[in-house]
Formats: C-alpha cells, structure tokens, sequence
C-alpha cells in the first residue's frame, strides 16, 4: 500500500512485523485483515470529528464484510485449520502448502479490496 500511494516511512512495515499467524501466531484476526485496516486509516486519515472517524469505520466494515465473503472468515485458524500457537500446529502449517493456497490469496485478496474500496470512497 505505501508503494501505491508513495509513502516513504521505513517504520510501517515494522509495526505490522507481528500480525502473521493470526496476531503473533494466536489464530486471531488474519495478519492481511489487520493490515489492510492499517492501510485504511493510513490512506484515509482520521479526521477531526466524530463524522469522519465514521466516515472511516464505514470503510473497514465494508472491507471486513467483503473479505469475509470472499474468503469465509477473518480468523487465521479457521482461514488455516491450523493452530499456529502450538509447536505441533506450526509444524503442521509449515509442511502443508497452506501459505500458497491460503495464506498468500488472502494477501492477494486484502490488498485488492483495500484499493477497490479506496478508489470508491475517495
């Protein structure tokens, strides 16, 4: 996202360094759900007024509402089957090929409703 809108800031891909595996491997909230609602409130500021701040949030909604319809869920360990915050759960995701047919489409799939959503509420 910062690539498409040319922001320059070396420290935003660190703070979403811990999102994989559903939140520091907890299988919560998929590390792209996350992270595309960072690029949300990035792109579309906070504002000043509560308006706005609805403004916002009427576009993460949008935006968890679609990835859920398209990929079934928000959660890592139900996108997965895999509990990643067991030794045995990672082992077992780490020698499927979860991450291809998963992992990397609900990247793919966050990122592309991230700018559907911004170029239609801009």
């Amino acid at each position: 996202m910062c690539q498409e809108f040319e922001i320059e800031n070396e420290i935003i891909p660190r703070i979403a360094s811990c999102f994989g595996g559903g939140i520091g491997n907890t299988g919560a909230v998929c590390g792209a759900v996350a992270g595309a609602v960072m690029a949300i409130g990035l792109a579309k500021e906070r504002g000043d007024t509560r308006e706005d701040w609805f403004r916002i949030s009427a576009v993460a909604q949008e935006f968890r509402r679609r990835f859920e319809a398209e990929m079934g869920t928000i959660n890592c360990r139900e996108l997965t089957g895999a509990d990643l915050s067991t030794a045995e759960g990672l082992a077992q995701y780490m020698s499927s090929d979860t991450p291809q047919t998963v992992c990397f489409p609900a990247v793919a799939v966050a990122y592309r409703l991230v700018l559907d959503l911004l170029q239609e509420t801009s």
